[in-house]
């Protein structure tokens, strides 16, 4: 299952949508004032699902994922020298990414959950998240969204 992230053209906070391959949305991602990062996940009718929230004044990133009001795991940096990698403690998952941090691939075991990647020569950032499970449509998204938030706040 293909999902497509673009990021909006203008933008106070971090705001975009996800689409199916169809075109429709899947979710929209809309930061809010915090602080700390935070992102909230809305359904394509605009019901929130889930939200990304930075735990602050820790030494690497870590971001806690709600869904719903109930928090379900952590997503934590590691510290690595060359390329980001990052762990998810509520299903076992790691995500590495390339020099660049253009492509990520989110891993369980030896099992490839989502492999996302960037699409070159485009306004806006637009991704492709090509989501092997359609059950892990959700977390794969929401995991990229934290991704997203460590990238434009240079973290580390």
């Amino acid at each position: 299952m293909k999902l497509y992230f673009k990021q909006r053209f203008f933008s106070w906070f971090d705001s975009y949508d996800i689409y199916y391959e169809g075109g429709d949305v899947a979710y929209t991602v809309e930061g809010k004032l915090s602080w700390g990062h935070c992102l909230h996940i809305l359904d394509p009718y605009g019901q929130h699902i889930a939200t990304v929230k930075q735990q602050v004044l820790t030494f690497l990133p870590k971001f806690d994922l709600y869904v719903g009001e109930r928090c379900i795991g952590t997503i934590r940096k590691e510290f690595t020298f060359f390329h980001p990698s990052f762990t998810m403690d509520f299903c076992g998952w790691t995500v590495e990414g390339s020099f660049m941090e253009w492509d990520y691939t989110i891993q369980d075991g030896p099992r490839t959950v989502a492999s996302i990647s960037k699409e070159l020569l485009n306004w806006t950032d637009t991704y492709t998240i090509d989501v092997a499970d359609p059950g892990d449509a959700l977390y794969a998204p929401v995991s990229y969204t934290h991704l997203r938030a460590h990238e434009t706040r240079h973290d580390l």
